[in-house]
């Protein structure tokens, strides 16, 4: 039962994967809980227009290249495809669909109150919810983000020219050229729907490698593998400027340090060159809570915000803005707040990037880890197994990529695990929990792994700390 002077225990603002799963946690725990929400179905960016729809297409497109471009007439299957792209539009949003609507037989299911609307505060106790106004004892934050803007070049996914991830996955038909700005995860995910489909795929980064944050041994293979797989790669570089006329965009670059500007044209352009918090238009003002220089909320390890009795989790406080990141908050803040011990690891959040062949993390990288112990190099140790010595991989024509094992040298614990393959997204779970229980090298290595599985890999990396891998 909720305090008589509240409507609700608690009131969740946004149903994005960590808004909508501690609403459930919430109310699993006895206390009574609504959400608001001002889209038209629940699941936030992630389910409608980010994490599932994106990777319904990366599926669907992963069979269209396969058959189209020769990897499965090699194993012995020959085909003539033809892509039917209404179609393949279709299964994501039948996917989108089953998902968000799973959501909301789940908050019936609990007994959560879906609040529809945006949502203000009003103190630090009410919050106007549309028409509606609402009491909680406690209200957690959980607006997620959007699409950071790119000055000079503006957005119009109607058009569909100059787009976001949003417009990315409603193309109605293949662009002949697109150019992405943004060499991260969503760029390089989306650039390869549309490269395996057809288009001619240009990536603009500013920086001088792929994939910001993760370790360099992955960042240099990531070039070599999506050049091969047909992408043109401009890193070093910077978008100045983009003009659109008709249904072509022309965009102005320069070398990122400065120099002579250049033209590219293309028939679609996806911004891409991150995400910034949903702090905006809430009233955090009227409460007395401010934001950090990135928009962000500063919380304490149990997810108390400045103001007594608001919370905050997910996208809009400081850390990767990762879904699994926003649940495990979810629902270790719903804890917090029920009277038990809500607790989040933030070393050890798995990365993926669910291009083909995927790309993932955990920890620490390498030069992390060394600046972790003075700069010494001597103080850690790093095991690499090759994806191509590996017996699934090899049969499964998928050579591309290695397992990368940091530890500590003195200790033998894994400090970081990265790796290329085909499911490696997968496979970094083992590596996320391994190191949740304090793992050394030595205990993965002696570990008894499936034959034949790609995960095997891990395990001779593992053996590769010791300089005693078996199969290389």
């Amino acid at each position: 039962m909720a305090d008589q002077n509240y409507d609700y225990d608690v009131l969740v603002i946004g149903a994005g994967p960590g808004g909508y799963v501690a609403a459930i946690r919430a109310a699993q725990l006895g206390l009574k809980t609504a959400c608001a929400e001002s889209r038209e179905t629940l699941g936030g960016t992630c389910l409608n227009v980010g994490c599932i729809p994106s990777k319904a297409m990366l599926h669907a497109s992963e069979f269209y290249d396969a058959a189209a471009n020769g990897a499965m007439a090699a194993m012995g299957i020959e085909t003539s495809p033809k892509l039917n792209l209404d179609t393949m539009h279709a299964q994501r949003r039948d996917a989108v669909k089953g998902l968000t609507g799973g959501i909301e037989f789940l908050f019936k299911k609990n007994k959560v109150d879906w609040k529809k609307g945006h949502a203000t505060f009003q103190d630090a106790h009410t919050v106007k919810v549309g028409d509606e106004t609402v009491t909680a004892k406690n209200i957690i934050i959980a607006t997620g983000s959007s699409v950071t803007p790119l000055p000079g070049v503006e957005v119009d996914n109607d058009k569909h020219v100059v787009v976001d991830s949003t417009g990315a996955l409603e193309l109605p038909k293949v662009p002949k050229k697109m150019v992405v700005i943004g060499g991260g995860v969503i760029g390089l995910e989306l650039g390869s729907v549309w490269n395996r489909l057809g288009a001619e795929v240009i990536v603009v980064e500013f920086l001088d490698k792929l994939l910001p944050g993760m370790d360099d041994d992955v960042r240099k293979e990531a070039a070599k593998i999506f050049k091969k797989q047909g992408m043109e790669l401009r890193l070093s570089t910077k978008v100045t400027g983009c003009t659109v006329k008709g249904k072509k965009a022309t965009l102005t670059l320069e070398p990122s340090a400065g120099g002579d500007e250049e033209t590219l044209e293309a028939d679609c352009v996806l911004v891409s060159i991150g995400r910034r918090p949903n702090t905006e238009g809430l009233g955090l003002d009227t409460i007395g809570l401010e934001v950090n220089k990135r928009g962000q909320i500063e919380t304490d390890h149990d997810f108390r915000t400045a103001v007594d009795g608001v919370w905050a989790i997910g996208d809009v406080v400081p850390g990767p803005m990762l879904a699994h990141k926003a649940e495990d908050e979810g629902i270790a803040c719903a804890e917090n707040i029920a009277g038990q011990t809500g607790i989040v690891n933030h070393d050890v959040i798995p990365g993926v990037v669910y291009t083909w062949p995927e790309f993932a993390g955990v920890g620490l990288t390498q030069e992390e880890a060394i600046e972790k112990m003075g700069g010494d190099k001597t103080k850690v140790k790093i095991g690499k197994f090759p994806m191509m010595a590996n017996s699934r991989a090899k049969t499964n024509h998928e050579p591309d990529g290695f397992v990368k094992i940091i530890a500590e040298a003195e200790s033998d614990r894994v400090l970081g695990v990265w790796a290329i393959a085909s499911v490696a997204g997968t496979m970094i779970a083992q590596a996320a929990q391994a190191m949740e229980f304090g793992a050394t090298s030595e205990d993965i290595a002696y570990t008894c792994h499936a034959h034949p599985t790609h995960s095997e890999a891990i395990k001779e990396a593992a053996m590769a700390v010791q300089g005693k891998p078996i199969h290389i």
